[in-house]
Formats: C-alpha cells, structure tokens, sequence
C-alpha cells in the first residue's frame, strides 16, 4: 500500500514521522509524495497550541472531500492530538480511520492492516521505555546535507500551561551507542550537520552519562560534522556544558534558551523553575564562556494573572538579553494541563495581541542590531541550497543559526564549507561575499 505523511509542529514531530516511514517500509509500504496517488493518509499532529490543532482540523477536512471521491483511503491522526483528544478525533471527525500516539508507531503496520479490515482503530498507550533507538530513521523530507536525530524523549518538567508531558510521557533518553549508530549512518550518507533534539536535552542521562559527556563524545567522534542542538531549559543548563562547547569548534555556537516571561511573579506560575535573576546569570555565563555565541528564545505573552507590569519585564529582560532572534507567541489554554484546571485564562485577547505584538517589535530592534553588528565579519557557512529568491545566490547558515546569502560561485556545491564574508542584511537574512580559498 502507497502512503503519504504531513508532519505539523516541531522538530522532534519531524524526527517521528522519519522513524514512522522506516517503520511503514519495513513493512512493504510505500512512500508516495502526491497526494492523489496515497491509499493511507498520514498526518503528524502538534498540540502546544490551539493554532496547531486547527490547522490540522483544515486538513483533515481536506482529506474528507478526498475521501468523498476515492472512499478507499484511510486516513490516520499521528502524534500529540493524537494522544491528547483520542477517541475524540474518530468521533469527531468522521474521515479519520486511525489514531496513534507518539510510543505506538511499532504497533502502526498491525494497526493498518486491522483499519484496512474494516475497523477503526486508537492506540495511544504511553511508554516510560521507548525511544525507538533501534530504528533507523528514513530520511524522507531532507536536504541531504542536515539532519535531527532525537536523543531523548518525552519531558517530565510539568510547566503549568505545557501539554507535552501529557501526550509524551515521561522522560527516556536513548543509549549513546545508538546515537553514534545513526550519526555514522549520516556521516556515510554524506551528510554535513546533525541537531541533537529532545524536549529538554539537558535532561539527557543514560546510566551515568549526562549531555554534556554525550555532546563530548559526538563531537570528539564526527570532528568533520556540525553539531547542533536544541532545546535547552534554564534550570538545568550546566557549566559542563558550556565547556564542552567552548572546547571542540565543530559544536555551533548557537544556544536556544527558552525564558517564557521576564517577571518572577510569571515564571512562579508557570512552573518555571528559575527566577529571573538566575537566568540572566546563565546569560551572562554563556557569554563569558563562548564570546561569539548567538542567543535565542520562547516568549509566551498573555499567560494567568499577567499584568502590565509582568509584560515591562519581560520587555525590559529582552532588551538586557539582546536576543539574536525569538519564537513569539501568546498564551493559548491547553485542556488538561495545571492552568487550565487551577488558573484563570484572565488576559483579555485584545490585550494578549498588544502584547505580543510589542514583544515582536522590540525583538526586530534586537534583530536588527545583531545582524548590523555581523557586517564586516567574515563566517564559515555551510551551503545548504539556492536562496529562496533566485538561484544566482546560494544560502547556508553559520554556527550561530544564522541565515547568510550569496552570489554563486564556480565550484562551489551544496554540503560545502566555505567562508562568506558580511556586507549587508535584510530583516531576515545577512548578505555577503564568499572569500575565495
């Protein structure tokens, strides 16, 4: 049977849906990338936000007129909806066939063949094992040149307004062994890059190694592949490992630490785990280790009982941070969560939106001064394709995640390493000039 997958959220849904494929081909199935040619519809869903999920609600309406014309197809909810709202999704929506979570994907090919027989079909049990260590991604939606490879799973942090503890489970974090494996399958594949992913990738432990040890050994192992990784937690970013990343020069100087609010009273509320204090302390330490390191956050704005004065400090916090670039967004209410059951969902949304649309304006000033501050520097960038406006320039990124654009050059192909030096930038991208070696 031919299938077709559509993946929605973050990374580590991205991650899933390659572990989905290689578990599907495995079994016969076929990978199609048209629509029209699919006998299984797939899609990978996301619950953070109440955004994600009607998103995904548009699509399945989508696959529905499908349906209508080819009644045939079987159509599947992946992933955290899947997990979150479970007998829900078969009763609310007619089209959908079968729901898995996130820990059943082994079970996937059984559960067709039962769907396929006439019977719709939830799994959703989680596991406090299972990290697929031993399957063998299948890259199917890839550049050829970088690629995620999940070091952990689930997260146990219980922030007041996150649902992914819920639709995840508890934390579990794979075997180093199996790590190297599949960077080595990589490395053979001619890849460039890998991003070491998990809800929180400081929570790695495997017996008696932690992350740092983890990302010595990666790094120690593939001198020749970047290493990138994401996402870290304030309360639990060690001086282990910003040793490590001051040491070994293929570990990018990039780290994505979320902060959610600047206000003490906020982050209490949230379950945060730090103050405000000490994570401008780990700011500081970051910088004091890696000099030329870039900064990235999570803003959540219009959380509980946030005021006024809360919103100033955290513009205030952004404005000492100068964060590089930042992912923006306002507090929507997740079903099952501690807020949702103990707080009041009390900001008004017209407030919500003034809020965030003053954070996403201080965050361009912040923008703007950090890519005004790269012109003239000279970066190694790793070419990962054509611009998106012309093919007479190619695109890449620096250790600092960082987007550098430039004219082509002889000889120069994608998945190489070259020097690009800085002259100009837009809003989203900085402009430059390959050096020739």
């Amino acid at each position: 049977m031919k299938f077709y997958i559509e993946t929605y959220g973050c990374q580590m849904n991205v991650a899933d849906s390659e572990v989905v494929t290689a578990i599907l081909q495995k079994h016969g199935y076929i990978l199609v990338n048209n629509i029209d040619e699919a006998e299984i519809i797939l899609v990978n869903t996301c619950s953070i936000r109440e955004n994600a999920e009607t998103r995904v609600r548009g699509r399945i309406k989508v696959f529905q007129q499908i349906k209508k014309q080819k009644q045939q197809i079987k159509i599947g909810v992946l992933g955290c909806m899947a997990e979150r709202l479970k007998d829900q999704l078969l009763e609310q929506e007619v089209a959908v066939d079968l729901v898995v979570g996130p820990d059943s994907y082994k079970k996937l090919p059984y559960i067709i063949d039962n769907v396929v027989s006439g019977s719709k079909k939830v799994e959703t049990e989680l596991s406090k094992e299972e990290t697929y260590e031993d399957i063998l991604p299948y890259r199917y939606e890839t550049n050829g040149i970088s690629a995620f490879v999940s070091i952990t799973r689930g997260c146990q942090n219980y922030c007041s307004y996150c649902i992914v503890p819920y639709v995840r489970g508890v934390e579990r974090s794979r075997s180093p062994e199996s790590i190297i494996n599949e960077i080595r399958e990589l490395k053979n594949n001619q890849y460039k890059e890998v991003t070491l992913i998990g809800q929180n990738v400081d929570s790695y432990l495997y017996k008696d190694i932690s992350f740092s040890q983890l990302l010595k050994i990666v790094a120690q192992e593939f001198p020749n592949i970047r290493i990138r990784f994401s996402t870290n937690h304030p309360k639990d970013m060690s001086n282990s490992l910003l040793e490590v990343m001051a040491t070994y020069p293929n570990i990018c100087k990039h780290v994505h630490l979320p902060v959610q609010s600047g206000s003490n009273k906020m982050l209490q509320l949230m379950n945060r785990g730090y103050t405000r204090e000490q994570y401008l302390k780990l700011i500081e330490n970051i910088r004091k280790n890696i000099p030329d390191v870039a900064i990235s956050t999570d803003i959540m704005v219009g959380f509980c009982d946030e005021n006024e004065d809360d919103h100033r400090q955290t513009l205030s916090l952004m404005k000492e941070v100068g964060y590089d670039f930042a992912f923006m967004f306002k507090y929507s209410e997740r079903s099952g969560t501690y807020a949702a059951k103990y707080l009041k969902d009390n900001v008004p949304e017209k407030e919500k939106i003034r809020r965030l649309n003053e954070v996403i304006a201080l965050q361009n000033e912040l923008s703007y001064k950090s890519k005004q501050q790269d012109v003239g520097k000279t970066f190694e960038v790793l070419v990962e394709g054509y611009s998106k406006k012309s093919k007479k320039q190619l695109m890449g990124r620096n250790s600092q995640n960082k987007v550098i654009v430039f004219d082509v050059m002889d000889n120069v192909i994608f998945g190489d390493f070259v020097k690009v030096n800085v002259e100009s930038f837009t809003s989203a991208t900085l402009i430059g000039k390959m050096i020739k070696s």
